[in-house]
């Protein structure tokens, strides 16, 4: 039996240019991979459970919103703000505290909250008062989390006390549902 003769073939023996065309191909194709990328998801996405972290829809900004304060030449001030997803569509809300600005005393909050524009672009919209500055409270602390608000507003018993000092403390909370925000009075100490 005779063995067939197998002509050498030049690809089969790698020299030098060969590796360097190799390695030129190969850096090419991973270039080109970085800039194509795929498109985004497009599934629809279910609602979050109240609490879970919100990272694709930025939450509203309040300083892009009029507050319904009647400040005068004073203007106002957002003094506290948290946002989370408060009815459970997978969409930040935030709720801010905002009063009118004042050389001195303790001017009365106004709790809002705030939603995205209607349409893409549009400036963040107030869609409920929680605490309307005309009820004299301001606000020591607020939260939002698990679908609700939760804040300890600070009071007079009556007109006799000074605004400087309030002597009511409470503990409220606001959860949404059917539709509109309810509120619930958290025990708390008595006094301030």
């Amino acid at each position: 039996m005779q063995n067939a003769a197998v002509p050498e073939l030049a690809h089969t023996h790698a020299r030098p240019v060969h590796w360097l065309a190799t390695a030129t191909a190969m850096a090419a194709v991973v270039a080109l991979a970085g800039f194509l990328q795929p498109d985004a998801a497009k599934a629809s996405q279910t609602p979050r459970e109240h609490g879970e972290p919100l990272t694709t829809v930025a939450a509203p900004d309040p300083g892009a919103v009029v507050l319904p304060l009647q400040c005068g030449a004073a203007g106002s001030v957002v003094e506290k703000k948290s946002s989370g997803d408060l009815d459970g569509d997978g969409v930040p809300e935030t709720v801010a505290v905002a009063h009118c600005q004042a050389g001195g005393g303790t001017p009365p909050s106004g709790v809002y909250v705030l939603t995205r524009g209607a349409v893409e672009g549009a400036p963040p919209r107030l869609v409920a008062t929680l605490v309307d500055p005309r009820e004299k409270q301001t606000v020591a602390d607020l939260t939002v989390r698990d679908g609700a608000v939760t804040a300890t507003l600070l009071g007079y018993s009556s007109n006799d006390v000074p605004r400087y000092e309030p002597d009511v403390r409470q503990q409220v909370k606001w959860r949404w549902q059917s539709g509109k925000f309810i509120r619930s009075t958290q025990p708390a100490p008595l006094g301030v």
